[in-house]
């Protein structure tokens, strides 16, 4: 494991009375992609500005590499931070923009120009030195918010929600974009967004964030693959979650009874009685003419919906849920209205307890 460059202990935010970040514990190492991923009001931004220097917690401490923080300014804290508005100044040019830092730092004129051209280069905006804010578009006007933060040499850059305000097709490009920055210079990212197709592609961890706390930490794959409690399922892309009971365990296969029928799944941690939740993915459903061993889960086929790469197929389940299964190529054999049955290959699914609240991180048990 790599040395941490940023590290929260026990922090807590109060807003009078909103306790909007609780007994926080992180650890940032040095060189990774860390995104705060959650939904608006959870406490990511917060948690962020903490760091930057911008709010001061009320309770706990934050160091940056190993030095308290808390009694520093945000411009001695070795940090810098992107916002999703970009905060360029209008009446100068991109030139004088990124050369603002080191400006006020009274950097010798000679080596403002260098690392301006340096950083210009890097984001690919060289030709762009004389323009104003407002002759640039909105990505171009974000990777000179992101030459500005990193002329200054920061350890750690903060990224607020940067490309929030671009359209898809831009964002996504900024999203490669910011990746390769990323990796090429080397510096820590902690990144904030409640986009996950966003947090999947860039991150090397994800922070999963929910009233203040930290559902679960973990790579891209871990997260998606194995969700912790039934909320990150929900949030990180899309599962379908049926509820029920297990009802007896055969060597360490679950039997598990739903208010649709019966599965079966391998998990540890249950036992007969216990309640839980099964969360699968769309991608990971399969059907059936016939029933298949050890599941009965009749449906009926609803509708298609054509997304480009994938096609999803809506199905209603017995006792009314609905579930979906996503596929790259639609099954001709499919038409709405049909009467199939639905099985998975038991590693497929996720054996979660069957509750939301927020609390401790706790590990999730795979079918």
């Amino acid at each position: 494991m790599a040395a941490s460059i940023v590290s929260l202990r026990n922090v807590e935010k109060w807003y009078g009375n909103n306790h909007v970040v609780k007994d926080m514990n992180l650890e940032i190492e040095e060189g990774e992609f860390l995104t705060l991923l959650g939904p608006s009001g959870c406490g990511k931004t917060t948690t962020l500005r903490m760091i930057a220097g911008f709010e001061d917690a009320t309770e706990g401490s934050i160091e940056v590499q190993g030095v308290r923080v808390e009694e520093k300014e945000p411009f001695q804290r070795d940090v810098n931070t992107v916002f999703q508005n970009y905060s360029l100044f209008p009446h100068m040019t991109v030139y004088d923009n990124v050369a603002y830092g080191p400006t006020i730092r009274k950097v010798p004129k000679d080596e403002i120009r260098r690392r301006v051209t340096e950083m210009l280069e890097l984001v690919q905006m060289a030709d762009y030195e004389k323009r104003k804010p407002e002759a640039l578009s909105g990505g171009q006007k974000q990777r000179i918010a992101i030459a500005r933060a990193l002329i200054n040499n920061p350890r750690v850059l903060l990224l607020d929600e940067p490309l929030g305000a671009l359209d898809l097709k831009l964002r996504k490009q900024m999203q490669i974009e910011l990746k390769r920055l990323q990796k090429k210079l080397g510096i820590t990212f902690v990144y904030v967004t409640h986009d996950q197709e966003e947090a999947m592609t860039m991150s090397d961890r994800i922070a999963v964030m929910r009233d203040g706390v930290i559902l679960q930490m973990g790579v891209p794959m871990e997260i998606y693959e194995r969700p912790a409690t039934r909320f990150v399922a929900d949030f990180i892309g899309e599962s379908n979650v049926l509820e029920g009971r297990v009802t007896g365990v055969e060597e360490g296969v679950l039997l598990v009874e739903t208010p649709a029928g019966g599965v079966r799944c391998r998990g540890r941690g249950f036992g007969v009685g216990d309640a839980l939740c099964v969360a699968i993915r769309p991608e990971y459903l399969r059907v059936s003419r016939e029933p298949v061993a050890g599941f009965s889960l009749p449906a009926t086929v609803k509708d298609f919906i054509y997304m480009g790469a994938l096609i999803k197929t809506s199905l209603d389940l017995k006792n009314g849920q609905e579930v979906k299964l996503s596929r790259l190529e639609a099954d001709p054999a499919l038409r709405e209205g049909d009467a199939v049955h639905i099985w998975w290959e038991a590693e497929k699914a996720v054996a979660i307890h069957d509750d939301s609240r927020v609390g401790a991180v706790r590990e999730a048990a795979v079918c």
